[in-house]
């Protein structure tokens, strides 16, 4: 049997896909294909690697984002994405979807012209980088001539690649929508900003309908997304939860 695994987007709350991988495997649930966008992407790419989640989770934890040896000079972006290459070739050193262990989708938005890619063969760092380089705070990563953003700029939850190659299919969503008061907007681009986070979460919760089951920790509404800090709490809840979903669906 062929088990497809879609991995959201949602910054440190990525953590929470290593969590749930763990609890999968306790159940014997062994993914065969995986599709990722953003910090899910660097997961997907991890896991079909055959990298532990407990190394995983390791990386997570050690990665600074903010160090000053990372910060751009002349681009478009507080964060130089290219600096982060270094930090994944020590686990993906052949650099090639073909090196894989698992079938591999990754998504990245084309900042030009608006498109999005989907990556499932040749290099493989570039395409985790555009994926996860969030807009405005990382530089667009540019592959063959063209330079991609954050794959959840376009589509936060990318079932897509694995809808005609997988029987069975489990989504798991880190990216919860914060319930919030009329108080809190209180500018003009935290209103624009609001309305972005609806259309992301309203298109990806639309998707769920073409999952066999879906791990959503509402819960991570109370961490952010830059939210390094609380790794493990996250992590812990990615875990909880999807082994408290698998009990009562032990049917999958």
């Amino acid at each position: 049997m062929t088990i497809g695994l879609v991995l959201s987007g949602g910054g440190a709350r990525g953590a929470a896909h290593i969590g749930a991988i763990k609890a999968l495997e306790e159940f014997n649930i062994f993914p065969t294909h995986i599709s990722g966008t953003s910090s899910g992407a660097i997961v997907g790419a991890l896991y079909a690697a055959g990298v532990s989640w407990s190394e995983m989770l390791s990386f997570f934890k050690t990665i600074s984002i903010f160090q000053t040896n990372r910060y751009a000079y002349n681009k478009p972006g507080f964060i130089n994405s290219d600096n982060f290459y270094d930090d994944l070739k020590k686990y993906l050193p052949k650099d090639n979807f073909q090196d894989l262990k698992k079938t591999l989708f990754i998504t990245a938005a084309n900042v030009i012209d608006g498109t999005l890619k989907i990556f499932s063969e040749g290099q493989l760092i570039k395409p985790i980088i555009a994926s996860a380089s969030f807009p405005g705070v990382f530089t667009p990563t540019e592959i063959n001539g063209e330079y991609y953003i954050d794959g959840g700029t376009l589509n936060n939850f990318p079932v897509e690649p694995l809808k005609n190659n997988c029987d069975k299919i489990i989504g798991i969503y880190v990216n919860p929508l914060k319930k919030i008061n009329i108080k809190d907007l209180k500018h003009s681009y935290s209103v624009v900003q609001r309305a972005y986070k609806i259309k992301v979460a309203s298109e990806s919760m639309l998707k769920f309908l073409d999952c066999d089951l879906v791990i959503y920790p509402e819960e991570l509404v109370k961490y952010g997304t830059f939210d390094m800090n609380n790794i493990d709490a996250i992590f812990d809840l990615g875990y909880t939860t999807t082994k408290k979903i698998l009990q009562e669906n032990k049917n999958i």
